[in-house]
This record gives structure tokens, C-alpha cells and sequence, in this order.
């Protein structure tokens, strides 16, 4: 079996010592990442690469982390002063910033807070650690996705994120939870 590149979500970014380096933590979804790595971040219009410096799990300074390993991890480079929150940590190269993408969803009951979703909707997407707002845009043939139901949508968001194929969100309506989605297509990469 062959193992996907190293991918982390940056869940909190706890220090930053300005032009040295940055102590994030977050969970490791894919891959492994050793100390001397250079990582690529990715999303809300941060880009760059920077050192892996050392990784930290329950406080022991490891010399790998693998999949589904909370981590601390210290960053070193002039990329790493502006990590925040929602934000990917990546194998460099292996995964691309987007604001469009297709996707099909699924709107929750009434009483679990779904609500009927219109072309030109303003929702609030939660695309890993990341919460984002967009606009969603229904197929020609359709003018509402009702409560329990889904579609294929398009979707434009306010700001790049960290996406993949297959890739799983949720979103939220007036505050609400309101149904998930798949990730089913990708335009080409941003420049």
C-alpha cells in the first residue's frame, strides 16, 4: 500500500517568536512527517514553506509523527509567522488552495436545523479546522434543496482553502448546523 503525503490540520497556533519560529498543534489526518521536513502551508491566503524544528507528542519531543497523531510542532521559517488556525500543513506540492469547488450535499431535517438552501445562499463551511463563508449555486434545473434532501452544488467561498477530492465539510445556516457535503470536483490549481 502506498502511503498519501504528510497532511496536518493547524488547529492552534500557541507562540510565535517573530522571524524564528511558530509553535502550532493540531492532528496529523494522512502521511508522516519527520524533524528537518520543509512543509508547505496552505489556505486563507497564507502560502509558503517552512523547517519542521521539532515535533512534540504528550510533550516528548519525537523524531516522527505519523496519521491520526496529535502533535505539537515548532516551525521555522519567514512562512511560519503567518500560520493561523484552518490553515494545512502539507508535503509540498501534494494538495492545492481552491475557492470554487463541486460538491454534493445533504440538508438535515427541520429539527436538526436544516432549512431549505436557494441558489445564491450565503452559508457558513466548515472545511476541516477551517470555517469559511461561501455562496452556494444550484444546477439550472433546480430551485431549492429541501430539508433530507441533496444535490450537486457549486460552491464559492470568501477565501482559498486547503482542498481535496473526496474531501468531507459541514455547513451551517443562521448560525445552525445544517447538512455536510463531498468534495467532488476540483478546477485545476490555483496560481
Amino acid at each position: 500500500m502506498v502511503e498519501r503525503p504528510f497532511l496536518m490540520c493547524v488547529e492552534d497556533v500557541f507562540q510565535r517568536h517573530r522571524g524564528r519560529t511558530v509553535v502550532l498543534a493540531g492532528r496529523i489526518e494522512q502521511g508522516r512527517v519527520h524533524t528537518g521536513d520543509d512543509v508547505e502551508i496552505v489556505g486563507l491566503g497564507g502560502s509558503g514553506t517552512a523547517r519542521v524544528e521539532d515535533i512534540l507528542v504528550r510533550r516528548v519531543s519525537v523524531v516522527e509523527a505519523s496519521a491520526d497523531m496529535n502533535v505539537v510542532v515548532v516551525l521555522r521559517g519567514g512562512a511560519a509567522d503567518g500560520v493561523e488556525r484552518g490553515q494545512v500543513l502539507a508535503a509540498p506540492g501534494s494538495i492545492s488552495a481552491h475557492t470554487r469547488f463541486t460538491a454534493d450535499i445533504a440538508v438535515l431535517s427541520e429539527e436538526q436545523g436544516g432549512a431549505e438552501v436557494v441558489s445564491g445562499e450565503r452559508l457558513c463551511f466548515h472545511i476541516r479546522c477551517a470555517a469559511v463563508w461561501g455562496t452556494v449555486t444550484l444546477p439550472q434545473r433546480l430551485d431549492m434543496v429541501r430539508p433530507l434532501h441533496g444535490s450537486e452544488v457549486t460552491i464559492t467561498l470568501d477565501e482559498l482553502v486547503a482542498l481535496d477530492d473526496g474531501g468531507r465539510f459541514a455547513f451551517r445556516y443562521r448560525g445552525r448546523a445544517a447538512g455536510s457535503g463531498t468534495v467532488t470536483q476540483l478546477p485545476g490549481p490555483v496560481p
